[in-house]
C-alpha cells in the first residue's frame, strides 16, 4: 500500500543551523549520515538540554553549513574521519569559517548573556532531541498554514523527510506511529512516536526574514 512519496530529503550538519536538501543520502541506524553531526553546548543551559541553539541566538538559523567532501557522506566507506567530515559555516554576512574556529563561537555569542560559555561537540550519530529521523507531510504544512492564516515554509519544521501523502488531509502521518514504512528499495523505518515540537519552529526571526536555500 502506497501512503505517499518522498518529496525531499534534508540534512542538518550543525544542530540549529540551516539544513541542506540532498539528491542522495545514506541512511543507517543513526539516521541520515552526517545529520546533526555537530552541536554547540552552553554552560548556562539546563543539564537535560545542554545545547546552545536558536532559542538563545535566533540568527543561528541563517548560518549555512557546507561539508567540504559531501561525496564521502553520500556513499560512506567505513568510519568517517574528522578530515572527511570537516565542515565550513557561512555566516549571514557571507564570512566562511571552519566549524571549530573560535571566531564562530564569538559571533554566535554576540549579544547573549555572558553566562553562556559555548563549546563545540561532535558525534558519530545524529544529535537529536527525540529520534534519529523525522518525517513531516506537505499536507500538514498546508493545513497548519490555513489554521494560523500565514503561509508556512516547510523548512520551518526541520524534518529529514518531507512526504507528499497519497491522501490529501493533513496530520495523516500521525496514524503511522507503531508501523513500518519502506522507502524505496533499501530503507525501512519504524515510526515510533509523534515528535513533540519545540520553540524552534515558532522563531520570530523566521517569520520576518526569508531563509534562503
Amino acid at each position: 500500500m502506497i501512503v505517499g512519496w518522498v518529496e525531499s530529503v534534508w540534512r542538518y550538519p550543525v544542530k540549529s543551523m540551516r539544513g541542506e536538501e540532498l539528491p542522495l543520502a545514506f541512511v543507517g541506524s543513526g539516521g541520515i549520515f552526517g545529520d546533526r553531526r555537530y552541536a554547540f553546548v552552553s554552560s548556562a543551559a539546563p543539564a537535560d538540554f545542554p545545547y546552545f541553539t536558536a532559542r538563545e541566538q535566533e540568527p543561528m538559523l541563517l548560518h549555512r553549513v557546507l561539508y567540504r567532501f559531501p561525496e564521502k557522506l553520500a556513499r560512506p566507506n567505513g568510519a568517517l574521519s574528522a578530515a572527511d567530515g570537516a565542515i565550513e559555516v557561512e555566516t549571514p554576512a557571507g564570512e566562511r569559517l571552519a566549524v571549530d574556529d573560535s571566531r564562530l563561537i564569538e559571533l554566535l555569542r554576540d549579544g547573549v548573556s555572558a553566562r553562556h560559555r559555548v563549546l563545540l561537540i561532535q558525534s558519530e550519530e545524529a544529535i537529536v532531541d527525540s529520534r534519529p529521523i523525522s518525517l513531516f507531510s506537505l499536507q500538514t504544512v498546508r493545513q497548519l498554514s490555513a489554521e494560523v492564516g500565514v503561509p508556512l515554509d516547510k523548512r520551518r519544521f526541520r524534518a529529514n523527510l518531507y512526504v507528499d501523502l497519497a491522501e490529501g488531509r493533513g496530520f495523516a502521518e500521525d496514524a503511522w506511529a507503531g508501523r513500518r514504512l519502506s522507502i524505496g528499495k533499501d530503507v525501512v523505518i519504524e515510526v515510533l512516536k509523534r515528535n513533540k515540537r519545540c520553540k524552534m519552529i515558532t522563531s520570530i526571526r523566521t517569520r520576518r526574514r526569508r531563509i534562503p536555500r
